[in-house]
């Protein structure tokens, strides 16, 4: 594992179905979050790809995907071979996703390793990034081993999931990259305040970064152990794949998959069995990661200033040249081609496109959801 590319075939999935919903007005059904560019010049899934490119060439590259934006994530990513962009026939969060590759590859090569990388995810640590996991993938090739990576909690954030560590592992598959494994005891959804508190008091737990890595035979098997309506129908896919059929067959079948996410489908049952005999582990995902789930996520990933100054520091994104700031502070504002001019105004989040405008606080930013919600309800598909 010390050469950039593994012995071991290892075939990233980039998971880019969601719509993006708390990033609208900018992210819409047909241009979601993860094909925009939110912090620089390449897009959400094109920073995705960049960082696996030194683990892993193009053509074993995997993305799942929907109908709305596999033409565009086909030309963002012309890298990547378009028989390998899939596009879901109907959302069913990430377990059918994730382990329709599995049983995609298990036909041909079961113990490659895939990795799971959603597309939304921002990485300032590239090097770092690239060792833990070509690291996790030498860890999960060596045995029926699920292998996942715990971002170090900067903050008591009740949005994401926790994994508890267990003790400490001297696995010879890793023995030579320094990286420390840790067994998990379990993970725990979205905890609230007092809980997340109590978690990151303890300096034992870890945020779930969503980030897996598992041989396809393991998570063919696992989805076998613990969902065994959903592997049948995936089965049927895979065996299609490649053939006339393939569309309809998945049109077909995909569908009737559980709607459910892998953490619940396969990483809290199999952590059920116990720290000794899950086979789980954690790596650290000491890589300065950051989920931009909300638009108050990408004010402090974008903020250019020490962590402790983040919640004073304004960002203005697309401006025009001239920005004024009177006695302001913490505004993440976005008006491409306008003038901004902040005057005695404080964690405010503006958003401005060429039909919508929005106006909230970076507190309430993970509500943004809601204002789709309310669109959908009174027909304003136009706007979602």
């Amino acid at each position: 594992m010390g050469s950039s590319k593994s012995d071991v075939r290892f075939a990233p999935v980039i998971l880019a179905g969601g719509s993006g919903t708390r990033f609208w007005p900018r992210s819409r059904k047909a241009k979601a979050k993860q094909v925009l560019a939110l912090d620089g010049q390449r897009t959400m899934i094109q920073q995705t790809l960049d960082r696996l490119l030194p683990l892993a060439d193009a053509s074993d590259v995997w993305v799942i995907t929907n109908d709305l934006l596999d033409d565009v994530i086909g030309e963002q990513l012309p890298e990547v071979p378009r028989e390998r962009i899939l596009s879901e026939p109907a959302a069913r969060n990430t377990a059918p996703a994730c382990a329709l590759a599995a049983f995609l590859l298990e036909r041909t090569a079961p113990e490659t390793v895939i990795g799971i990388f959603p597309s939304d995810h921002a990485i300032k640590d590239t090097a770092r990034f690239a060792e833990v996991v070509r690291a996790g993938v030498a860890l999960a090739a060596s045995g029926d081993k699920v292998v996942v990576l715990g971002v170090p909690p900067a903050r008591a954030e009740t949005g994401y999931g926790y994994i508890e560590l267990g003790g400490v592992v001297d696995d010879p598959a890793v023995a030579d990259s320094g990286i420390e494994v840790r067994r998990v005891k379990r993970f725990t959804e979205k905890p609230d305040r007092a809980r997340a508190e109590e978690f990151v008091a303890s300096g034992n737990y870890a945020w779930n970064g969503g980030i897996f890595l598992w041989s396809a035979r393991t998570l063919a098997g696992a989805i076998r152990e613990f969902r065994p309506a959903m592997a049948p129908l995936l089965e049927k896919i895979a065996a299609a794949y490649g053939t006339a059929e393939f569309e309809r067959v998945f049109a077909e079948e995909y569908p009737q998959c559980e709607n459910i996410s892998i953490d619940y489908a396969v990483l809290e049952p199999r952590s059920a069995k116990g720290e000794m005999n899950s086979g789980i582990y954690c790596l650290p995902g000491d890589f300065a990661w950051n989920d931009l789930g909300c638009w108050s996520a990408l004010h402090e990933h974008v903020a250019a200033c020490p962590p402790d100054m983040v919640s004073i520091a304004n960002v203005i994104d697309g401006q025009d040249p001239l920005t004024i700031s009177i006695d302001s502070c913490g505004n993440y504002v976005y008006a491409p081609g306008k003038v901004i001019a902040l005057v005695g105004v404080s964690d405010l989040v503006v958003v401005q496109t060429g039909d919508a405008l929005l106006i909230t606080t970076r507190e309430r930013s993970q509500d943004v959801g809601k204002v789709v919600a309310e669109l959908k309800t009174k027909g304003r598909e136009d706007l979602i």
